[in-house]
C-alpha cells in the first residue's frame, strides 16, 4: 500500500501520487458538513495518506465553507510538510450572498479567492491552482492572463482547470500556447465506470495538449463502494445513497448502472479484491488519467482505498468491465471508426507511421520512482 511512485502531471515536472487525497469532506461546515469528518478523523486520513507516501492534495475554497482548507493547512503545518506536498485548491463560487464579484472566474474574483485560500491554507504559495467551474460569461483570455499574473507574482506554481466544457480547455491552452503564457497543467473532471462521457473528448484534449486528468468521484458518488449489491438487494445497503432516496435523486439508480455494479461485484469476488478497489483500479489505469482522487471520510475506507493499485485486472475482467459501462457513441463519433475511414482513404488501409519513425504519443504520464 505504498504511494512512493510518482508521476508526471500533464506537460510538466511537476511529479504526483497516482492516489491523490480529496479532502472536500474535512470538516463539519456548509453543504457538504452532514457526511463531513471531524478535525479528529480527518488528521488520522490526513496522516495516514502521508505515511503511505502520497502527496497530492486536493481541495477547494467551498469545501465545507473554508474549513476543509484550514483544517489542511494546519495538518500540514502541523507535520511539517509543505515542501513535501503538492497542494491543489480551487476559486469560482461565491461566498459572499449579494456580492456579484466575489463568485466566478474573473480577475478580481480569482486575486481575491486566492489571497483568500492562501491565510486559510496558512502558506505562501499554492502548487496547483484550478478554476473550479466554468462560469459562461469571463472571457478565455482574461483568466488565463490572470493565471500567469499569479505564477509571476509567486503566489502559484501551475494552473488547471475542472468541469469546463472541452472546447473552453482547448481554447484556453491554444491562448495560453500562443502568447508564451502559463500553460494548464491538469484537467479535474469527473470520471469513473458509471461517469464515462469525458472519454469522446476530454481524454484525446488532455493527451494532444499536454494536460494530466485528475478523476473525481471515481466511485460513482459511492454506488461503486460495496455498500450497493445487485446481489444483496440493490439500493437497500447503508450507504448516504439510501437516505432521502439520493441515489434516485441523482440519478444513479438505473437498470445500467445495476449491471455495471455487478460486474465490479463479479471482479471483486474472482480476484478477491474490495469492489472500491477494483473500481479504483479501473479508473486510475484508464487512458490519460494521471491521478484518481480519494474521498475517504474513515480511516478504514482510506484503507482498503490505498491498496487499489496494489493489483492488475486480467484482460477478460477488464473487458466484462468495459462491455457492462459501455455508452452509446454520441454524434459524429461513429463516423471516426474504422468503416468510414476506409472509405475515406478510398479503401485503402492507412496506418500510422512505421514504429521507431516518431517518439511514443505523450500521455503526461512517464513513471517516476520516488
Amino acid at each position: 500500500m505504498s504511494l512512493d511512485r510518482y508521476y508526471l502531471l500533464g506537460r510538466s515536472g511537476l511529479r504526483v501520487s497516482r492516489l491523490a487525497l480529496g479532502t472536500m469532506t474535512f470538516g463539519t461546515d456548509g453543504a457538504w458538513g452532514a457526511w463531513g469528518s471531524t478535525e479528529e478523523a480527518a488528521r488520522a486520513v490526513f496522516d495516514r495518506y502521508l505515511d503511505a507516501g502520497g502527496n497530492f492534495l486536493d481541495t477547494a475554497d467551498l469545501y465545507t465553507r473554508g474549513t476543509s482548507e484550514t483544517l489542511l493547512g494546519k495538518f500540514i503545518a502541523e507535520r511539517g510538510a509543505r515542501d513535501r506536498v503538492v497542494l491543489t485548491t480551487k476559486y469560482t463560487y461565491g461566498l459572499d450572498p449579494g456580492n456579484p464579484n466575489a463568485g466566478g472566474n474573473g480577475r478580481k474574483n480569482m486575486i481575491r479567492a486566492v489571497e483568500a485560500s492562501l491565510r486559510r491554507l496558512g502558506t505562501d504559495y499554492i502548487d496547483l491552482y484550478l478554476l473550479h467551474t466554468w462560469d459562461r460569461l469571463t472571457p478565455t483570455e482574461e483568466v488565463v492572463r490572470t493565471f500567469d499574473d499569479l505564477v509571476r507574482a509567486g503566489k502559484i506554481r501551475y494552473a488547471g482547470l475542472s468541469d469546463v466544457p472541452a472546447w473552453y480547455a482547448a481554447r484556453a491552452q491554444t491562448f495560453a500556447e500562443a502568447h508564451a503564457l502559463t500553460p494548464f497543467i491538469n484537467l479535474q473532471l469527473q470520471y469513473s465506470l458509471v461517469e464515462r462521457h469525458i472519454e469522446h473528448e476530454f481524454v484525446p484534449l488532455a493527451q494532444t495538449l499536454g494536460m494530466g486528468i485528475t478523476a473525481w468521484s471515481p466511485l460513482g458518488g459511492g454506488l461503486l463502494s460495496g455498500k450497493y449489491r445487485p446481489s444483496q438487494g440493490r439500493g437497500e445497503g447503508e450507504g448516504r445513497l439510501t437516505k432521502d432516496e439520493a441515489g434516485s435523486k441523482l440519478g444513479l439508480f438505473t437498470e445500467q448502472n445495476w449491471q455495471i455494479v455487478a460486474a465490479v461485484e463479479k471482479t471483486a469476488k474472482e480476484l478477491g479484491r474490495s469492489m472500491a478497489q477494483v473500481a479504483l483500479n479501473w479508473t486510475a489505469t484508464q487512458p490519460g488519467i494521471g491521478s484518481v482522487i480519494l474521498g475517504a471520510t474513515k480511516l478504514a475506507q482510506l484503507e482498503d482505498n490505498l491498496a487499489a493499485l496494489d493489483f492488475e485486472i486480467p484482460a477478460e475482467l477488464r473487458k466484462e468491465l468495459d462491455q457492462a459501462s459501455a455508452q452509446p457513441l454520441p454524434f459524429p463519433y461513429k463516423m471516426f471508426g474504422d468503416a468510414y475511414q476506409k472509405q475515406l482513404h478510398g479503401g485503402a488501409t492507412v496506418g500510422d507511421k512505421p514504429v521507431g519513425y516518431t517518439p511514443p504519443v505523450w500521455t503526461g504520464n512517464p513513471a517516476i520512482t520516488g
